[in-house]
This record gives structure tokens, C-alpha cells and sequence, in this order.
């Protein structure tokens, strides 16, 4: 298996690092991806700043290889499914690729269905990342909140070179709930990437088109 990286940051530099023999290509802003080297590849992980997504998403689509996106802070479009399988291709799309996080978004939505007992609950999300990290409230922190389907208050911090935190609070008059998510190395997110693309390429056959890691997550785990 070859597997190229679109994006040598934080993450995308832990992948290039992870895949080691199993790395085709390492792509950046000095190097960018050509189709002839992205075509040699058996999948791609992408790591790009959101700002740098609509630049990459046209040969990657052109491509038709399966790929593993981990970029926040890009507007999809609404017909993004449609073009990856009009390409023929396998993509996973992911806010925050800790396969940890799966077991945090259960979690979230049993708060979430219990919270309706509680009396005048209130909701927080805090997200603190790194000080180079774009954009803000973070992806995961608006996964948190669409997972929550609350009104929910969310806060950021961008302080030193924090991997990501993630807070969630429930509080009323007498009692308070926290749930923590606390990424300890940017290795995490490398891990979940590389699981996430060999899914794409093995025998589960899972669909053309478009998948959330958190869909991706449970087809594989229901099957299994």
C-alpha cells in the first residue's frame, strides 16, 4: 500500500512520519501534487488548511483515488458526494480523526437525550488549540455542538502548542457534568487517517462517495 500526504504541518508531517516504506509522496506548497504522482498512489491523506482546499479539491477529484480529508474550516459543497462518485471515487471526511473521539460522540448524544430530565440546563463547549490553528470555533467543537443538538454556547483559546482540547459542561442549580477530550499527541489524529484510508482500500467495500468519519466508524464497527 502507497499512500501520499497532501500537507507536511503539524499532522500531515506525524503521517509522512507514521507511513514510513508505506509513504508514495509528500506534497506541500513548494511541492504541489501533480495528477501522474497522485495517480501512483493507492490513497491520499490531506491535511491542508481550509484556506487551501478549493486549490487541491479539483485534482483530487480528477484522481480517483480514495482520500482521507482532515481539513476544517472549508464549506464544503452541497454536492460534493455527487462529484466524488461521479469520480469514481472513496472519500472520508473528518473534523478530528482520533478514533477516540467516535466513543466522545456517543457519549455527547446520551447527554444530550438524558439533559431532557434536568431542569434549566445550561450548555458550554471550550476548544483550545495551538496559536498557529486558523480557524475558530474549531471542527470538532461544531461536531460537539451539531452531535449535541442543544443551544449550546461555544468559547476558544488558542494559547502555545496545544494538540486540542475539548470541554463539554452541563450545568444547573445544583449539579454540573464535564466531559473531556484531551488529544496528548498529534500522532492520534495520524493513526486515525491511515485506519481510515486502509478501510477505504480493504475488503469492506464500502460505497463510492462520501463518508463522515463517525459514518465511516460505525459501518465498520456494525460489520465487525
Amino acid at each position: 500500500m502507497k499512500i501520499s500526504v497532501i500537507g507536511t504541518g503539524k499532522t500531515g508531517s506525524k503521517v509522512v512520519e507514521m507511513l514510513g516504506e508505506n509513504l508514495a509522496f509528500a506534497f506541500d506548497e513548494a511541492n504541489p501534487p501533480t495528477l501522474e504522482k497522485l495517480k501512483q498512489s493507492d490513497a491520499i491523506i490531506i491535511f491542508v488548511p481550509g484556506d487551501a482546499v478549493s486549490n487541491i479539491l479539483p485534482i483530487v477529484l480528477e484522481s480517483g483515488i480514495p482520500a482521507a480529508w482532515g481539513s476544517t474550516g472549508f464549506e464544503w459543497p452541497d454536492d460534493l458526494n455527487d462529484q466524488v462518485i461521479k469520480a469514481n471515487a472513496k472519500w472520508v471526511i473528518a473534523t478530528n480523526f482520533s478514533l477516540g473521539m467516535n466513543i466522545i460522540r456517543n457519549a455527547i448524544k446520551t447527554i444530550s437525550a438524558g439533559s431532557a430530565i434536568l431542569k434549566h440546563p445550561v450548555f458550554k463547549i471550550h476548544e483550545v488549540h495551538h496559536t498557529q490553528k486558523k480557524d475558530a470555533p474549531s471542527g470538532t467543537a461544531l461536531s460537539w455542538k451539531e452531535w449535541l443538538a442543544r443551544d449550546v454556547e461555544i468559547s476558544s483559546t488558542r494559547e502555545g502548542d496545544i494538540n486540542g482540547i475539548h470541554e463539554l459542561s452541563v450545568k444547573t442549580a445544583n449539579e454540573e457534568i464535564t466531559l473531556r477530550h484531551d488529544a496528548l499527541d498529534r500522532g492520534l489524529f495520524a493513526e486515525g487517517a491511515i485506519w481510515a484510508v486502509e478501510q477505504l482500500l480493504n475488503e469492506h467495500k464500502l460505497p463510492n462517495g462520501l463518508l463522515t468519519f463517525g459514518e465511516m466508524f460505525d459501518l465498520i464497527t456494525n460489520k465487525e
